[in-house]
């Protein structure tokens, strides 16, 4: 059999929204996703995907299943052939198996996600008794409310303090997990030391790695679990599950920087930020928050690294838009993150600000403007030249890449159809109708 280890990481890695929308039209029915159901003829929808359960239950018929179970059922698939799908979507390699009849469960392997969730309780116990911890995040303006929401915790300085909590110190989950580094000797430490600790906590409610802020001077300041077979950082966001219900309420999601803003801003009753961990934005960040909510706010710093962080973000967003939604860039005063404006200007200022962050039509446009000179013949041209390649990939929404095809026409002193002609622009049916 496939390890049980194996289908969990699997079904951790893949969003079921994702896979059944490749064969379904999905609507957003509330918390959910609603359509007709593929297993039976009806006229109304009573097939339900739950992204936060990451299951599907049809109240009409009765289906009911993950992402395996989905495919098994929808595409005819056998067990094996499913997960062997769903593996090669996610880049998951599929372990070599064999029938385990007889095998005990040391055999078949520790359970990462337990190993993870006593180190959290561990870090948690470890910030009550340190008051030198607890000093720095009261200083930084969090509460022992948001301390206990996020689940913050502190791990202690020392080298190999974890042994308190696994005697079995040489185990392979501790590496496999992140939790400990072995040097080239064969020496074992811990990772996290002297740092206060934020879980990262994936979409189905488990622990797959940690943010550790160290509390006095010293590099790096913020220190990452490395990528495991829990932890993906291109796929995670720090306090989603958190902010789920946020976002839903103010049908919009923030993006910032660090785990401290995410806390300040839910200190301050902004509840609807989300942090990217140490990377830069990627596509599936997008993806899964435009499934949480039709606008997305980047907030970045208004210095040269956050314009630079501003348009990869920019760019990597431009295949996921959709005419129903929203992307917006807000870049704050010179010398404010979103953690000290919220502390300073409240957070009423905060939203307000944020309501007149700048759109993705707008802030590419300027940027574009910006580059070139468009007085010159030559200025226009590079202008056609840059703006190709960004107008193209907006690929889910017609609408807005016509607008934009609009405005470079515009500012280049051309028409539309030369555009097109130049680009050797074939407009799908959904373009050409889209205005």
């Amino acid at each position: 059999m496939i390890p049980d280890s194996f289908k969990r990481d699997l079904l951790n890695r893949v969003d079921i929204v994702d896979i059944i929308q490749r064969h379904l039209q999905l609507k957003k029915a509330g918390a959910n996703y609603s359509a007709c159901c593929p297993f039976h003829n009806e006229k109304s929808p009573s097939f339900t995907v739950s992204p936060s359960k990451q299951f599907y239950h049809c109240f009409g018929c009765g289906a009911h299943g993950d992402a395996i179970g989905f495919l098994m059922e929808y595409s005819g698939l056998g067990y094996i052939e499913a997960i062997k799908e769903l593996a090669a979507g996610a880049g998951m390699t599929m372990p070599e198996f064999e029938p385990r009849f007889g095998k005990t469960k040391e055999e078949v392997g520790p359970d990462l996600y337990d190993i993870m969730q006593r180190a959290t309780q561990y870090y948690r116990e470890q910030l009550k008794g340190s008051a030198r911890a607890i000093e720095y995040l009261k200083r930084r303006g969090l509460s022992g409310q948001i301390a206990a929401q996020f689940g913050i915790g502190y791990a202690p300085d020392g080298w190999q303090n974890l042994q308190a909590v696994f005697p079995d110190y040489g185990d392979k989950s501790l590496k496999d997990t992140g939790l400990v580094i072995e040097n080239d000797a064969g020496k074992r430490y811990d990772r996290f030391r002297d740092r206060i600790m934020f879980p990262i906590i994936n979409q189905r409610g488990f622990v797959v790695g940690f943010g550790g802020r160290i509390i006095d001077a010293g590099e790096p300041k913020y220190l990452n679990s490395p990528e495991t077979p829990l932890f993906e950082k291109g796929r995670e966001l720090y306090g989603l599950p958190q902010a789920r219900q946020a976002i839903r309420d103010a049908g919009r999601v923030l993006v910032v920087e660090g785990y401290m803003d995410v806390g300040a801003l839910a200190q301050h009753g902004v509840g609807y930020a989300v942090a990217t961990l140490g990377t830069a934005t990627t596509p599936v960040h997008v993806q899964k928050l435009l499934r949480q909510a039709d606008e997305i706010v980047f907030s970045f710093d208004g210095d040269a690294a956050g314009r630079k962080a501003a348009w990869h973000a920019l760019e990597v967003s431009l295949p996921a838009t959709l005419d129903n939604k929203t992307i917006r860039f807000l870049f704050l005063p010179e010398g404010e993150d979103p953690d000290s404006y919220v502390r300073t200007q409240g957070k009423a200022a905060f939203e307000e600000l944020a309501g007149r962050a700048e759109p993705l039509s707008a802030y590419l446009l300027t940027q574009l403007r910006a580059r070139v000179d468009t007085n010159t013949a030559e200025g226009r041209s590079r202008l056609l030249h840059e703006a190709k390649p960004l107008v193209m990939n907006i690929t889910s929404a017609p609408a807005l890449q016509l607008q934009l095809l609009k405005r470079v026409a515009e500012l280049a002193g051309m028409t539309q159809t030369e555009i097109e002609q130049q680009w050797d622009l074939r407009r799908t049916k959904a373009f050409a109708s889209a205005w």
